[in-house]
Order: structure tokens, then C-alpha cells, then sequence
């Protein structure tokens, strides 16, 4: 670690402490040449590869933007489609991998997107998955229909 003041390459960890609800590592450090301090962040990089073969960084914003067309005219705030990307990168990040497929980072979005809206579920679904008939929607929606049954009748027995 280069000193920001001074250049000198190396530097003196002097504590280490967790950050961001443990997704980070913030370090205080103390240049031996200078003996100023600083601090430096240290978080773990989630590569995602794209279709093409293309591999880049995987950023909240990108998910919030894919989301937000879904969720055009419907009642979904900016808070909202904040939680969702915070959701997808826990649920990747979990997983363990430093570098996931784009098909991936699609798929975890379809759940958290379905108990958040709905409609924007299926407009996200419809394109991400490929539907093509009025049969690939149908089937969508009635399976929508199924788990949002059981989720009630389900609540319905723990009161």
C-alpha cells in the first residue's frame, strides 16, 4: 500500500476493524518513511460475466436501472429498487464466487422483484426469460396465483 502523502511503497497496519456490516475491512496504517496515517477500505470484488464473454464489476446501479423499466408506471420508489440491489448482491455474494454469470445476477433478482411488484415481475420475467406466447404468460401467472394461495393459506394456519 503506497503512502498517499509521501509515495513510500509500504505502510504499517496499525487497526483493523469491520465495515459495512462485514462486507468491508477498514484499516488505519502508518507510513514508516513519513509517519503520517490513513485509513484504506478493503471490500471483496464480485466480477460478473457477461454474455458475450465480457467481464465486468458488479454494480448495484446496473440492477436498479434493469429494474426501474420493469417498474415504470408502477407504484415503486427509488428506496424500493435500492433494497432489491442490496438484496441481489447478499443473495451473490453469499454464493461465495468472485465472479458470477449475468444469467445468475438475473435470477436473483426474480424473486425479491415478485414480492416487491408484481407486474414489474412479470414485464422484468417476460424479457429476461424470453417469453414469446400468450401460453408463456399465462403459465406465469398462474403460477403467481399458486404460490400467492399457498403463501395466504399458509398464513392463514400460523394464526
Amino acid at each position: 500500500m503506497h503512502c498517499p502523502f509521501c509515495r513510500y511503497p509500504d505502510s504499517r497496519v496499525i487497526d483493523s476493524r469491520t465495515a459495512d456490516d462485514g462486507a468491508a475491512i477498514r484499516r488505519r496504517r502508518e507510513c514508516p518513511e513519513c509517519n503520517q496515517r490513513f485509513s484504506t477500505t478493503e471490500t471483496a470484488s464480485l466480477m460478473v460475466t457477461k454474455r458475450s464473454g465480457v467481464v465486468e464489476a458488479f454494480s448495484r446501479e446496473k440492477i436498479m436501472n434493469g429494474v426501474r423499466k420493469a417498474c415504470q408506471g408502477r407504484p415503486v420508489t427509488e428506496a424500493d429498487l435500492a433494497m432489491l440491489a442490496q438484496t441481489v448482491e447478499e443473495t451473490i455474494r453469499a454464493s461465495g464466487a468472485a465472479a458470477v454469470d449475468a444469467n445468475d445476477v438475473g435470477l436473483a433478482i426474480l424473486e425479491p422483484l415478485r414480492k416487491l411488484d408484481e407486474v414489474a415481475f412479470m414485464r422484468f420475467a417476460s424479457v429476461y426469460q424470453g417469453w414469446e406466447t400468450l401460453d408463456d404468460f399465462e403459465a406465469a401467472i398462474k403460477l403467481l396465483k399458486i404460490e400467492r394461495a399457498e403463501s395466504i393459506d399458509s398464513a392463514e394456519v400460523t394464526n
